[in-house]
């Protein structure tokens, strides 16, 4: 593959790209109703910005919803004061008020921007330590913005795009400290770290874990390297790891402190869902109770910021404990499935990065083991960490959005292997093994790239092309958010249907929304006349709405909702 003409003219071509992207993902925003937990965020951030206090789903720290209820508020948003701790209705008011919900929503959805360009930004830097060339790391950056659940759900005002970029970003800056071991590296990581753990809990397990798999990767190198020497003596290197550990843990908390600072004076929220999390820690057993007797010893000692830290982190844990309604491949849990990320990133990313991004991922690996270089062998590491950990400790499986953070690892993957074929192609000779080469690379490429209109303005409900029936293997985030209701009411009017029987799953306010009169589709209630019907509500309880399978829907309304007319 040819190198840029420059630095500059590769920065142009990134600038273009992310420009690319944004347009794209903007392009969603005219045909989706809000999301089913867009409203609650916005709650959250304007009531941050509006009362200083920061009580709704409090599971989720405050950083992205400010970026999110930042527009809305300067637009004339304000809090309404519904009871915690679920600020949905919190939020429905805030978007349906003053007759402006179109202008809110968009407002709160281009919060969410920024953090896609920092995501397709901090690709470019990996890339750019990964390859000698400008070209192929622009084409890491290019194969992601060909990722449609990138772009969907870069399209929403939720936290999942803003916590693959900071943990992508923190992720980078951990591999430069590992391998510098310089003291100013140290910091960065710790302050995009930080950053990180503001934007979503996630990143806790993600970076922790990736701090203790990439140490061992780097020290493993190090011993190959120096094995027989005397060189980077191993204790030597143990305690300035230490120290540079150190300072990362006190140069995270300054972001943190920082985001969790923004409050009114009144602490007494903040009490109460402490004591709560001490409670339900003590109430374990093992590793648990002995952190709520830590957190029980330390609690007079703690600033308010750390203690609304530890009860947000500790939420997310009783959240994961307790499981999550999921569903996949027709069957329901609360407990989840070893396989669901497995089978999620199977179905729901493009087949050529997927194939591509797995085969580069294992070649850049090997191409670091013989070279030594942690930069070519971490993203296979991460990849395997982050992925391994979602899989066997996460009960909480409802959606490819929980793991976001893994397509920046697979675009870098697919683009070593274009840039490794491209240049084999250079060598080859004229003539018809060359032509067909080149034919296999223009296909896959064209294949890749045609998702991009193949798919608008539904990135969101994306599957690639081994699922024929998305609502059989997977719903809630990955097909049905909720995001449909518009089309439904476009197609009402079209219709100029008079009595509309709706099941429907997700937080549009139906009473404001412009609607024909509707009446609830209970379950197991057959009826007749104009019937439109969720996949997430389909899905929820199987045998609820089963009666309909006797019945053919007379179309379907954008991805998700089925709607029949049962004379």
């Amino acid at each position: 593959m040819p190198r840029a003409g420059s630095a500059w003219a590769a920065r142009i071509a990134l600038a273009a790209i992310i420009v690319v992207a944004l347009v794209l993902a903007a392009g969603c925003w005219r045909v989706y109703t809000n999301t089913w937990d867009e409203p609650e965020h916005l709650a959250a951030g304007i009531e941050l910005l509006d009362k200083g206090h920061y009580e709704y789903d409090t599971e989720h720290p405050p950083l992205a919803r400010l970026f999110l209820a930042i527009g809305p508020y300067l637009a004339g948003a304000h809090a309404y004061g519904t009871p915690p701790p679920d600020g949905t209705q919190e939020g429905k008011d805030i978007l349906y008020s003053d007759g402006r919900y179109e202008t809110y929503l968009t407002l709160a959805r281009a919060g969410t921007l920024p953090f896609l360009a920092l995501l397709l930004w901090s690709t470019w830097l990996w890339a750019r330590r990964l390859f000698a060339s400008d070209a192929a790391a622009l084409a890491a950056v290019a194969l992601l913005v060909t990722i449609p659940p990138v772009l969907g759900h870069s399209a929403l005002a939720t936290l999942d795009i803003a916590a693959a970029a900071t943990t992508l970003l923190a992720l980078y800056c951990l591999e430069n400290w590992l391998t510098s071991g310089r003291w100013e590296e140290a910091v960065l990581f710790g302050v995009t770290s930080g950053i990180a753990v503001a934007t979503k809990f996630s990143a806790v397990p993600f970076i922790g874990l990736s701090l203790i798999v990439l140490g061992a990767v780097q020290g493993l190198n190090s011993w190959r390297v120096t094995w027989g020497t005397h060189e980077h003596h191993p204790v030597r290197v143990l305690r300035s790891r230490a120290t540079g550990a150190v300072l990362a843990g006190l140069a995270a908390l300054v972001p943190l402190l920082a985001v969790y600072a923004v409050r009114s004076p009144d602490v007494s929220g903040v009490e109460v869902r402490f004591d709560w999390a001490m409670d339900y820690m003590l109430s374990r057993r093992g590793f648990d109770h002995a952190i709520g007797q830590l957190l029980y010893y330390l609690h007079a000692y703690l600033p308010r910021e750390l203690t609304d830290l530890f009860n947000g982190v500790i939420a997310v844990k009783a959240h994961n404990d307790a499981g999550h309604l999921s569903y996949l491949l027709g069957q329901v849990s609360q407990d989840g499935w070893w396989y669901f990320y497995f089978v999620t990133l199977a179905v729901k990313t493009p087949i050529p990065v997927l194939g591509a991004g797995s085969v580069g991922l294992a070649a850049l690996a090997v191409r670091g083991w013989r070279e030594r270089d942690g930069w070519a062998l971490s993203p296979l590491v991460l990849l395997l960490t982050i992925l391994g950990f979602a899989s066997v400790f996460s009960r909480i499986n409802i959606g490819i959005r929980h793991v976001l953070i893994l397509y920046p690892f697979l675009a870098l993957g697919a683009a070593y292997l274009l840039w490794r074929g491209w240049q084999a192609l250079a060598r080859m000779r004229a003539g018809i093994p060359r032509a067909a080469l080149a034919l296999v690379f223009a296909g896959l490429v064209g294949w890749q790239v045609s998702t991009l209109w193949r798919a608008y303005p539904d990135y969101l409900p994306y599957f690639n092309e081994t699922v024929r029936e998305p609502w059989h293997v997977l719903v809630d985030s990955d097909l049905d958010w909720g995001q449909d209701l518009k089309r439904l009411e476009v197609r009402a009017r079209a219709l100029n249907i008079p009595l509309l029987h709706l099941a429907y799953q997700g937080t549009a306010d139906l009473a404001r929304e412009p609607l024909p009169p509707i009446v609830p589709l209970k379950a197991r209630e057959p009826v007749t006349g104009w019937v439109a019907i969720s996949a997430l509500a389909r899905t929820r309880r199987p045998s609820d709405y089963a009666w309909l399978d006797a019945y053919r829907p007379r179309e379907r309304i954008g991805k998700t909702i089925d709607l029949y007319f049962i004379s």
